[in-house]
């Protein structure tokens, strides 16, 4: 496991009341996992996993095997933010 250096800007995994700018959604890169999209979302741990078990989940979800990945254009679709610009 390779530890970041210093320079490379890590968004923070925080559930809750954190609001996540549209910079820091696209640094996630193509997939997050679920309680990164929840946070993103405002969603709490509980519910997040309730929702995607029973399909409810905001936007699409991928489970893969035990794990659960959200795209993040859809993340930022849901949101009503442009997927290519920093608007």
């Amino acid at each position: 496991m390779s530890i970041p250096s210093s320079d490379t800007p890590m968004p923070a995994r925080v559930s809750g009341s954190r609001a996540w700018s549209p910079g820091e959604i696209r640094a996630l890169g193509a997939t997050t996992d679920l309680l990164t999209a929840a946070s993103v979302l405002r969603i709490g741990r509980t519910k997040a996993y309730h929702l995607a078990r029973i399909g409810e989940f905001p936007v699409p979800v991928l489970r893969t095997g035990r794990r659960y990945l959200v795209a993040v254009a859809h993340l930022l679709g849901a949101l009503g933010m442009d997927i290519t610009t920093g608007t």
